[in-house]
This record gives structure tokens, C-alpha cells and sequence, in this order.
């Protein structure tokens, strides 16, 4: 897996530092005087053949002359001998190496290339180049040239730039934030961000984890690590770029407002990671989350003694989306009772400027008492009539006793002291009580909080492979596309686009083909019959955009009126456009829904992500594509009704399909249903690179799309593992729902996990004996943490799998087999469980078959597995299913074992 031997880097029991040199003002020098400050516990060692000793510190000449064998290597030597060194750490036996050098280069002969290639040799794992270092204040140790080392605290960092990272070191001092561990990545020549979300995913100390991003470059990889990390704690990014474009031509309308930074806010929305705008925000974030648990609603009840500064808060609240609690009356009965007349009566509860800390005490414990708010936030404007500190000390004094009684059920307690100096501020910093400098501030502290919770409920929900409300004629769509490659062309003509939205259920508006103008009033005539006026338009597949030529003409009323209008288009067309092959035109009936909204829907081609679904405000408003009122919206396919349900709510025009006046609502789902077909058809043919609808007619009679543009390209795999080629995110693989039956008729039904599983799983490990939780887990497990459950049901399918067997007669969950590849997704290990009741009738055997199935086609040339040696059953099993078995060389008690695929 992606963490592999990264608690050895992130927590060695030893380390040794290569480059450091005596001289005052460089890098290693700087590292050393760190490693030392820090008072690292383990063995600690200096490499330098050109000094017996720095500042006292003994040197040897190489790696190899070292008293011990280092967990951990800093290199901070020339770019050219960092190959090298990394080759005597790895014979020396090092789990890997912090590169803080810089100028290693990129790509075939460079010497990053060197040290990549050398350290997978040894299976070593690489921090860096180019990087500030580490700091793990857990194990004391400061790895990097930063000018402070943090204190111990829950908040994991890491981050593409050294002055980010070692600016948090900074805040962070003055606001008693503590660190579980800061990286610092640079150019990730193997320990990347997503590999570092794993780690600290799975880190009891860590209790949210803030990010610093330049650019992704493993779009999938990154994807599966984010939403993992997500569902178990807050992730928090801050990304630069913000207003960068993309570089590349955009074909499509959709394409071109797909810009780079949008199809980012995109990505981190389906990963669940909360995005801010600069670092003052991102300090905000990390202030509340290193402190405060989510609530469980998003009611805020606001103390304060002034009304202006509460009133705004409010403002500031209801504009994010949350909600200004409600006093209960038995709450406003006490209130009355312990503040003046003339306090505010609602919230915020205005306690008046004359509030003094007992009064402040009172309040406060009323509001907290209060199950109609679902945390609290106080607020504070200095007076001469009550010292601020000495309010400030009551507040403490109260929401330590109030946590003192309510362990397991707290509310969060923000806090707001207008003006304050720095010993206020450090008062409640101490006191665990987040601290803000304005109301705004505290309030979106408070809804990262809440967005947070409603993240880890979305992230449960498991976008189906395939929607069941419809049926797609795929193999009629794929045809269609495939012909048009074969042609040579880029870009599917309108007959053609009418055709693969028929195989995909999209209703469109009736296209007739006519050579001539003749042909053309034949068609018309049929439509003039109807009762409908008629639209011409040039057919040519070198014409992509028909308005530049003058190729459309609307509202034809007779037969010498499309006879006249069909000669001007193909004179226009072959004037303008001499080298364009005109095949006639096309026609169409006008379509006139008075009360319909316009629309844009399509896919755009990232070069990060992949494929993207795009919504917004359609028709001639899109040609400003600058535009900020098109409120356009991105999503990551695959999307399920839900998942488009939320797209299209991102989007102001989505307050247009609902009634208003005399304009009915649009069909409930009508809209969401065309981008979930059009997800899945970008997950079916991704050739597909950019598709428009536009526009598409919404109202309350369903849906109609009037124009629609296709551009098709040959796509290489742009993400390794299976599932669609040109997606971040994989969809849950239902391909893999299996009825099965074993031994004595036992049928049981078997598919991929579900985060929905989890009381499931708690279920079945009622039936488990402790024996055989041991043998499983290698030590006794006598309670299972939801953390630690979600963790084993909440996949995403990119790296790991999971399959859960059901009885089908009692449909109770019988059995699990999972597998987690490694970071190079080369092998894989997998661990199983049964049911102990359940156990010797073949169900281990057929679940163990149904995993190596599963690795040998995502490509994994091995699964391998740790066995305790006890464990006879399972290592006989894994012998008759090809498995090599060997005693672990460290751990007797262990058995290694291997299948190669």
C-alpha cells in the first residue's frame, strides 16, 4: 500500500544525516542544529568523509561506517552523489531518505532518475527533493531547515512549498497549535501527497490534516487518497493558481469554461476536502478543527455584549448556510432570570455593554444547557466597566466544567474578543477554546465545522457502474463513434450526434438530412404539415461552428421560402469556407417553448482529471464565456441522481427550474437524469473528449436538446488500474456482484463493499471468537471504533477492494476478503474474515479465489499476505491455492506469503 514503510520515515528509532557541513548560513548545518534542538530520542548519526566532526558531533566517511543501521536518511550532499548515497543507505538496510537537496533535475539521465531507480532497488522510500525537511514533534524530531520546531498537537501539514509550511510553524507558535507532523514534499519523487493523506489517515494522533497544493500529478491516486482521509477526519486544502486558465485551446464551450482551477474546486468537492481561499483562512481552519469536533447540526447560538457586532454575525452565518439557533422557552425563562430586562430576548442573545464576567457566566451556561443550539459562540467588546481578560477567564472556567461533565457530548465553543491583546487570545487558546478576530471569521470557522459532517455523509453515498433507470444502446453509441475515427475525424456530424443521444435516451430535436433544395422542401413540407415553422442549417463535417458562415436560418413558413434559404446557405458556405466538403443541409422543426429555460450541459477533457461534467446557463448567454452570472458548475463523474442532483444546486440558474410566477417548475429530475446519462456515456466511449448541449430546453414537460456538438479523439489511459480510462474517480465496480454456491448447496451472494456495511460488519464480528480476531488482527481486539470500521468499509475502489459475502437465506453477512495494492499498483495484500460459526464449508476458499480473480484483472503481478504461524489452516489453504510460504526473518512468529499472478 501507498504507506508502506512510511512510519519508518515519519517515526525511525534512528537517523542519520549525509551533507552536513560546518559552515554557518547552510542547509545541513541548519538540519543539524535542529535534529539537536529537537532532542531526538533515537540513535542519531553524521556522514561527512570531509570532517571528523561538526559542532561536536562525531562524522564518519560513508553510511556503511555508521555505528547502526539508520531507519532514516537526510540528504542534504550535492545533487550528483545523492544516488549514490541513497545506494550505501540501502545497502545498510534504510527504509528510505528525506532529499532536501536541490537540482536533481527531472526525467532520463538526470540524477533524480538515479535515486528513483537506486531506491526502488531497495524498496526505499523517498521524501523530497528539493524540499524543507520534516518535523515530527511526536518522536522529536526536526528534520528540516525551518527556523522553529512546533509543538506536539493533532494537526497533520503537508505541502508543496517550504515557506508555506515553515510560515505554519510560525502561526502556530503564537497560537499554541500543535503539530502531529509537517512534510514538506517538494518535486515527489515518491512520497506524494496522497501517500501522506494514507498515513495520516491512519494516525491516532492526527485529527485533521491541512494541505498546501500546487499541481496534482496521479489524479486517481489522489482522488482515492482524499476521499479515504475525508471520511475519517477533515482535510483542509489551499491551493495556489486560483485564477490561472488552462493553457490548452478548448474545442467546446464546455471545454473552455472548464478552466484549470475550476475542474480543481470540482475534484476536492467529490473528494469531501474542504477548499479555502488564502492562508489567513486556512490559519481560521486549522484554529477551529485543531480544537473543536463537528456538531451535529449547523444551529449557532451567538453570546454577546454587543448587538451590532452579534448581528452581523448572524448575517455572516446565514449567508454561509447555517442557521441562527432558536432559544427554547424553558432557556429564555432562565435567561430572564439572570440577565437584565433589557437583554435581546433572541439570538443573538445581547447580554448588554455592561455585561460583567458573572453575568457572561450565567448566559453562557444557559446556552450550553440548551438542546435547541448545536454549539456556541461568544462574543466580546471591551468596555470600562468589565475587564475583558476577566470575562474571558469566566468563559474558560465555564466550558471547562461544562466539559468536564459532558465528555462524550460537547458542544463546540467559539470565542470572539474584539480588540483583545495577546494574553486573552492565549487564555482561550490554552483553554482549547478557538479564537477569532472578527465574527465572520469565527462563523466560517464554525461552518467548516459543519461542512465537514454533511462531507463524511456525502462520501457514504456509492455512485453506481451502471444507473438502473435506463437502459443505453452502448454498442450502437461505441459503433457510431468508432466509424468516425476510422474516418479520420475529430468531430461527429449532427446526424451522428442525433444518434448516439438516441442510444443513450436524450431527447433531441428531429434532424432530416437533404442533398439539395429540393430534398430540403420535401422534408420541410412534411413539418410546415405539422403545424411547425422550419430551421435550415449547413451540413458539413469541416463546419463545426454553422454561424460563422451564415449557415442557419430560422423560422422558414413555406416551401419557396426553405427552397430560396437552402440556395443562399450552400452559396455562403462554399464561398466562405472553398475547401469545406458540403454534404447539403439539415432540417429541422423550430422549436418554440415559450416558458422553457436554456441550458448547457456536457463533458470537457482534463489534462489532471480526466473527464468533467459541465452545468450551467445555456444558449447565446454562454458565448461569454468570462461571464461570472453563467454560473457555471463542475462535477467528477460517475454521478448518480444525488451526485447531479448536487451539481446543478451549485449553480444560480439552478433557482430558475423551480416555479416562479406564472412559469412552471421544470419535471423534477429531468435535467439531473441527462447528466447522469451523460456521465455514463463518457464512462462507456471515452473517446468522447467534448460534448455540448446547447441549449437544452427544460421545462415542466421534461427536457429537449436543440443543438448538440461531439468531439471525438483516440484516448490513451490516462489512470493505471481498471474502470473507465478517463476518470479520477472509479465507479462502484457491480460487475463484481456474484451468486454463489459452495459446499453442502450454501448459497451466499457476494459483492464490493459498501460504506453503508459498517453496522454489518459490527454484526458479523459478534460471531467471531477472539482466537480467531487474533489470528486476523495479530493481537486481541475487544472493541471495534467506528473510525476504525468506516476505514474497512468506505473504499472508493482505486487501490483496495473489499468483497462481503451475505447468506442468501438469513441475508446476514458472512464473510470479508479485501486487497490494498501497493503504491506502484504492482501487488497487493490481502487479509480475510469469518465468521467462526460459519467456518469449514468453503466459503474462506471461494472468497480467496474470488480476490486473486479480482487482482489478476486489475493487472497485480502478486498478492502477498502475513500469516501468524499458528494460523495452520490458513497457510495450509494458501499453499493448496499456489502460495509460496516462508518464515518473516524478523518476526518467527509471522509467516510471508506470496501468489505470483
Amino acid at each position: 500500500m501507498s504507506t508502506y514503510r512510511l512510519k519508518n520515515l515519519l517515526s525511525p528509532h534512528s537517523v542519520a544525516l549525509a551533507g552536513a557541513s560546518p559552515r554557518h548560513g547552510s542547509v545541513g548545518r541548519a538540519i543539524l542544529n535542529n535534529i539537536r534542538k529537537a532532542q531526538f530520542k533515537g540513535e542519531f548519526g553524521l556522514v561527512n568523509p570531509r570532517y571528523h566532526e561538526i559542532d561536536g558531533v562525531a562524522s564518519v566517511g560513508s553510511i556503511a561506517k555508521l555505528a547502526f543501521a539508520p531507519e532514516l536518511v537526510v540528504l542534504t550532499a550535492p545533487a550528483q552523489t545523492i544516488a549514490g548515497l541513497i545506494d550505501e543507505a540501502g545497502r545498510r538496510g534504510a527504509a528510505g531518505a528525506v532529499i532536501v537537496s536541490a537540482g536533481l533535475g527531472h526525467g532520463p539521465g538526470s540524477p533524480a532518475e538515479a535515486a528513483e531507480r537506486t531506491a526502488q532497488k531497495y524498496g526505499m522510500r523517498l521524501i523530497g527533493p528539493n524540499c524543507l525537511g520534516i518535523m515530527m514533534p511526536g518522536v522529536s524530531l526536526n528534520a528540516s531547515f525551518s527556523a522553529h520546531m512546533p509543538a506536539a498537537g493533532n494537526l497533520a501539514l503537508i505541502s508543496q512549498s517550504g515557506a508555506i509550511a515553515a510560515g505554519m510553524v510560525d502561526w502556530a507558535a503564537q497560537r499554541a497549535v500543535g503539530f502531529s507532523g509537517i512534510v514538506s514534499i517538494g518535486d515527489q519523487l515518491d512520497v506524494d501527497i496522497a501517500d501522506l493523506l494514507d498515513y495520516f489517515a491512519l494516525d491516532e494522533r492526527t485529527h485533521a490534516i491541512l494541505l498546501y497544493i500546487e499541481a496534482i500529478k496521479d489524479a486517481r491516486k489522489f482522488m482515492s487518497a482524499a476521499r479515504a482521509a475525508a471520511r475519517i477526519k477533515p482535510v483542509v486544502v489551499v491551493k495556489s493558481g486560483r485564477m490561472a486558465q488552462g493553457a490548452r485551446a478548448a474545442a467546446t464551450h464546455t471545454g473552455a469554461l472548464a478552466g484549470a482551477d475550476a475542474v480543481y474546486d470540482a475534484a476536492f468537492q467529490r473528494a469531501g476536502v474542504l477548499r479555502v481561499s488564502d492562508l489567513r483562512e486556512l490559519f481560521d481552519c486549522a484554529e477551529t478543527l485543531g480544537r473543536l469536533k463537528s456538531p451535529p447540526g449547523k444551529r449557532l447560538a451567538i453570546l454577546t455584549n454587543g448587538g451590532g457586532i452579534g448581528v452581523l454575525a448572524v448575517d455572516r452565518l446565514v449567508e454561509l448556510g447555517g442557521i441562527p439557533a432558536d432559544i427554547s422557552p424553558a432557556t429564555r425563562e432562565t435567561l430572564d432570570t439572570v440577565l437584565p430586562p433589557t437583554w435581546s430576548k433572541s439570538n443573538p442573545v445581547d447580554i448588554v455593554g455592561d455585561a460583567d464576567p458573572a453575568r457572561y457566566a450565567a448566559a453562557l451556561e444557559a446556552l450550553l444547557a440548551d438542546a435547541s443550539n448545536d454549539a456556541v459562540l461568544v462574543m466580546n467588546v471591551q468596555t470600562a466597566i468589565a475587564r475583558a481578560d476577566d470575562i474571558a477567564a469566566a468563559v474558560v472556567g465555564v466550558v471547562g466544567k461544562y466539559r468536564a461533565e459532558r465528555r462524550m457530548l460537547q458542544k463546540p465553543v467559539l470565542a470572539v474578543w474584539v480588540g483583545a491583546d495577546q494574553s486573552i487570545s492565549d487564555l482561550l487558546s490554552g483553554a482549547g477554546i478557538p479564537n477569532y478576530q472578527t465574527g465572520g471569521d469565527a462563523v466560517l470557522g464554525f461552518m467548516h465545522l459543519v461542512r465537514h459532517r454533511e462531507v463524511v455523509e456525502a462520501l457514504a453515498q456509492v455512485p453506481p457502474a451502471m444507473p438502473s433507470e435506463f437502459a443505453p444502446d452502448t454498442n450502437a453509441a461505441r459503433q457510431i463513434v468508432a466509424a468516425a475515427l476510422a474516418d479520420g475525424r475529430s468531430w461527429l456530424d449532427p446526424i451522428e450526434v442525433k444518434r448516439l443521444l438516441d442510444a443513450y435516451d436524450i431527447a433531441v430535436v428531429p434532424i432530416f438530412a437533404a442533398a439539395d433544395a429540393e430534398e430540403a422542401v420535401a422534408h420541410a413540407n412534411a413539418i410546415l404539415a405539422q403545424g411547425s415553422t422550419v430551421v435550415l442549417k449547413i451540413m458539413s463535417r469541416d463546419i463545426v461552428h454553422k454561424s460563422d458562415v451564415g449557415g442557419v436560418v430560422l423560422n422558414l413558413t413555406n416551401a419557396d421560402a426553405v427552397r430560396k434559404a437552402t440556395a443562399d446557405i450552400l452559396a455562403r458556405a462554399r464561398t466562405l469556407r472553398p475547401e469545406a466538403r458540403i454534404s447539403g443541409v439539415m432540417v429541422q422543426p423550430m422549436v418554440v417553448r415559450a416558458k422553457a429555460r436554456e441550458l448547457i450541459l456536457g463533458l470537457a477533457d482534463d489534462p489532471t482529471f480526466g473527464t468533467v461534467v459541465v452545468f450551467g446557463r445555456g444558449g447565446t448567454a454562454v458565448e461569454i464565456i468570462n461571464d461570472k452570472a453563467l454560473a457555471l458548475a463542475l462535477a467528477l463523474p460517475p454521478l448518480d441522481l444525488q451526485l447531479a442532483r448536487s451539481l446543478i444546486e451549485r449553480t444560480r440558474v439552478s433557482r430558475l427550474l423551480r416555479a416562479y410566477r406564472d412559469v412552471p417548475a421544470v419535471k423534477p429530475d429531468a435535467v439531473a437524469m441527462v447528466l447522469v446519462k451523460l456521465a455514463q456515456m463518457a464512462a462507456d466511449i471515452p473517446e468522447i473528449r467534448g460534448l455540448d448541449i446547447n441549449p437544452l430546453l427544460a421545462d415542466e414537460a421534461g427536457v429537449l436538446a436543440v443543438d448538440a456538438r461531439v468531439v471525438i479523439g483516440r484516448v490513451a489511459r490516462k489512470f493505471r488500474g481498471s474502470g473507465p480510462a478517463n476518470f479520477a474517480v472509479r465507479p462502484y465496480p457491480s460487475q463484481w456482484q456474484r451468486h454463489i454456491e459452495v459446499k453442502d448447496g450454501w448459497r451466499v451472494f457476494v459483492r464490493p463493499i459498501r460504506p453503508e456495511d459498517e453496522p454489518l460488519i459490527h454484526a458479523m464480528l459478534k460471531h467471531v471468537t477472539m482466537h480467531d480476531l487474533r489470528l486476523r488482527f495479530f493481537a486481541p481486539m475487544k472493541e471495534f471504533s467506528h473510525e476504525f470500521i468506516a476505514r474497512l468499509t468506505q473504499l472508493d475502489y482505486a487501490r483496495a477492494m473489499a468483497f462481503v459475502a451475505f447468506d442468501e437465506t438469513t441475508n446476514e453477512l458472512v464473510g470479508v476478503v479485501r486487497i490494498h495494492s501497493d503504491s506502484i499498483y504492482e501487488s497487493g495484500e490481502y487479509a480475510i474474515l469469518l465468521r467462526s460459526d460459519l467456518k469449514g464449508r468453503g466459503l474462506g476458499w471461494t472468497l480467496m479465489q474470488m480476490i486473486i480473480e479480482y487482482a489478476k484483472s486489475e493487472g497485480l503481478k502478486a498478492i502477498s499476505g502475513d500469516v501468524l504461524a499458528e494460523n495452520t489452516v490458513m497457510l495450509a489453504m494458501c499453499r493448496s491455492l499456489g502460495f509460496e510460504v516462508k518464515s518473516d526473518p524478523v518476526e518467527h512468529d509471522i509467516c510471508n506469503v506470496k501468489l505470483a499472478l
